[in-house]
């Protein structure tokens, strides 16, 4: 057992010592230079996240469709499923801020969804709708490769999973659909159906000093434990220069999560970035 799971269970100021941890993690790089150069940029893996929510109303095809054409090289998108089963994309488990409905996604049919429109970030009602995954893979259809999010909700959809792995085969998506999930029971479900899925694990922090590391849980921190993971994504202000070099002696890439402009951005050897504005690391 870790030296800070010891601590936790003996209820001796866990909540101190993982909020100091932190504290400290966040500021990791916080005086790091700013900045990449073209060629850099050109190297990275960028990634619209929520389709590009910077570009359009987040989770919806609109944003997925202005990711793609902004240059980004993947689009990431959550997952969540209806009452009634229908697996559909939107970022929070309920519709209450990104459309003018009311409700958790688990307790309404697909139906009852989709008499909703979403609203964007001024709060103003547009004629777009939450969409499917399948609707989502018709689109996207190879142009770009999909990054798709199970939540930790997932322990209450029974078979989201499977039915992910099932909407990759349907539309022959192999080579270009990746799941990510801070929820490790998510991965391993995965995987144990489709070992070939390419994998990615999320992370908020890695503890200094102890083999454990926050993925909104303090959770053991092994290469061994996940072996079968292609990238850690962490973060951006919790990584520095020589965890990332650690990761990569391990073979894993490294994304670093939800960053801005490639100016405000910790200039790190990272392999990709999540950012709501691939335009301003990519240009066309």
């Amino acid at each position: 057992m870790s030296f800070v799971k010891r601590i936790v269970l003996a209820g001796l100021g866990s909540m101190a010592l993982v909020a100091g941890y932190a504290a400290v993690s966040a500021l990791s790089n916080v005086f790091y230079k700013k900045g990449y150069t073209a060629e850099e940029i050109a190297r990275l893996i960028v990634v619209a996240h929520r389709g590009g929510a910077a570009l359009g109303p987040e989770n919806t095809l609109l944003a997925i469709e202005r990711g793609i054409t902004s240059g980004a090289d993947m689009v990431e998108i959550d997952i969540h499923q209806t009452s009634d089963g229908k697996v559909v994309v939107c970022h929070d488990e309920s519709i209450d801020r990104t459309t003018n409905g009311r409700g958790l996604i688990r307790d309404l049919t697909f139906e009852e969804i989709r008499g909703f429109n979403i609203v964007d970030k001024d709060g103003k009602v547009t004629d777009q709708k939450i969409p499917t995954l399948d609707e989502v893979l018709d689109l996207i259809d190879g142009r770009v490769k999909l990054l798709v999010e199970i939540k930790r909700t997932a322990d209450i959809y029974q078979g989201i999973e499977q039915q992910l792995v099932d909407a990759i085969a349907a539309h022959n998506a192999s080579s270009w659909v990746v799941a990510q999930s801070f929820n490790d029971s998510v991965l391993e479900k995965l995987h144990a159906i489709s070992p070939d899925l390419r994998l990615e694990k999320l992370w908020v922090f890695k503890l200094r000093g102890v083999d454990d590391a926050v993925d909104g849980w303090v959770n053991d921190y092994s290469y061994e434990k996940y072996n079968y993971v292609s990238s850690f994504n962490f973060y951006y202000r919790s990584v520095t220069d020589s965890l990332i070099d650690e990761i990569h002696r391990h073979g894993k890439e490294v994304k670093i999560w939800t960053v801005g402009s490639p100016s405000d951005t910790p200039h790190l050897p990272v392999d990709g970035i999540i950012t709501d504005h691939p335009d301003l690391w990519r240009t066309k």
